[in-house]
């Protein structure tokens, strides 16, 4: 029996091109394309997939209400995350959200293929090494370092950012020195590219 897929995201031509070699893999049947975030909910209920798999090189937010949204309405269908750099961090969020795979966009189609098989199994199919340990959430940054690290990537400045987190410009400063430290930047806007490059923001 055919693990049944739904593929997301964001460009139709790719999409249509992944899902022509998902088909050709002995086992595996694209039976959805979801172009939109909108799309997929509907796409998953049309197709009952075993499996959704949703591309999201930033893996923001949205993607991570999607996955939640998906595994809370239809717990039979497996989540896995194609993401720009599977780090521990975004492993870590992509299992709280309900995923049960995550694999990097530099992947090889039989590490894919791999992961879309243990997801289908209701198994957490990750690479080992991105898996904390436990104790290892004091390195990761908290909502409010995130809520400052966001702002500062918009451009905002200190005295903006305190003004829209009702927060004192000293505290905006220890909580951006936080996310300095634990990101290893060279300063506040270094932080926020780190952050939005590991999928954090």
């Amino acid at each position: 029996m055919s693990i049944r897929l739904v593929v997301a995201g964001d460009h139709q031509l790719v999409l249509e091109a992944f899902a022509e070699t998902l088909n050709g893999v002995d086992g595996l049947e694209v039976v959805g394309l979801a172009t939109s975030y909108e799309a997929v909910l509907p796409a998953v209920e049309r197709h009952r997939p075993t499996v959704l798999l949703l591309s999201e090189p930033t893996l923001g937010g949205r993607a991570l209400r999607i996955a939640t949204e998906v595994r809370a309405l239809h717990p039979k269908c497996g989540v896995a995350l194609m993401v720009g750099a599977a780090t521990a961090s975004v492993v870590d969020r992509a299992v709280a959200a309900g995923a049960l795979g995550v694999v990097p966009k530099n992947a090889r189609l039989p590490q894919l293929v791999t992961t879309l098989m243990g997801v289908a199994g209701g198994c957490l199919t990750v690479d080992p090494s991105l898996l904390r340990a436990a104790g290892a959430e004091e390195s990761s940054l908290s909502t409010r370092e995130v809520d400052v690290l966001r702002l500062t990537a918009s451009g905002a400045t200190v005295k903006e950012i305190a003004g829209e987190l009702y927060l004192a410009a000293g505290t905006v400063r220890n909580l951006t020195s936080a996310a300095i430290k634990k990101l290893g930047g060279r300063n506040r806007f270094d932080a926020a590219r780190i952050a939005w490059e590991h999928g954090l923001l």
